[in-house]
């Protein structure tokens, strides 16, 4: 476990886990950081613990200051740059405001990255931060992980547009597949996160390479 700050004009915080010769790694992107959302959120140490055992690294970072969602895009798309001139491979996962924010830091990532997966995402933070609407630029493997009982975001728009989605149906760049992952939980996974844990790190292990 090491400090890093991601290069860029905010200020930006992380703690990367995993071995030290890894050649892939996963960005970490945590809740709404004024609901208390941080890089130390249980769920993305759960996930971090499970990739780490199979061979890829984790940066678990902290946004800078508030920015309503846009400000915290460049947060992860800066992050993204600072593991590709690292790692050979760079996936991303985030939880809740996080997960979200993947989606739309994926969808014009430069460089791009291999996988998402997206735990309890919210379908749109604003009206140009529409997740439903990226997924027609995202060309990388997707995950959603949601919970059947989440009455905290809005999460069935982005969950119906993609079981509603063929390969030509809305004429997206990917024809990649779409792993949802439906638990009988709330928006907290309460008693599941080793659940959830699991079942992102086996999706972002399959797609970048590792132990499992």
């Amino acid at each position: 476990m090491s400090d890093v700050l991601v290069p860029g004009a905010r200020d930006v915080r992380g703690t990367l886990d995993g071995p030290d010769d890894a050649d892939t790694l996963v960005v970490a992107c945590p809740p709404h950081p004024q609901q208390r959302g941080s890089r130390s959120d249980t769920r993305l140490v759960a996930v971090s613990d499970a990739l780490t055992e199979a061979g890829i690294a984790c940066l678990r970072f902290d946004y800078g200051p508030w920015d309503e969602g846009y400000g915290e895009r460049t947060d992860v798309q800066n992050a993204i740059r600072w593991a590709a001139d690292r790692y050979d491979r760079v996936g991303l996962c985030g939880y809740s405001f996080g997960a979200t924010l993947a989606i739309l830091a994926a969808a014009d990532a430069d460089p791009p990255v291999t996988a998402v997966s997206a735990i309890a995402p919210t379908a749109r933070l604003a009206a140009d931060l529409d997740a439903c609407a990226a997924l027609s630029a995202l060309e990388c493997p997707l995950q959603i992980v949601y919970g059947e009982r989440d009455t905290t975001v809005e999460w069935e728009p982005l969950v119906d547009h993609l079981q509603g989605r063929t390969p030509e149906s809305d004429g997206d760049k990917t024809r990649q597949p779409v792993d949802l992952v439906s638990l009988a939980a709330d928006h907290f996974f309460v008693s599941q996160q080793q659940q959830v844990a699991d079942a992102v790190s086996d999706f972002l292990v399959s797609r970048l390479g590792g132990e499992h």
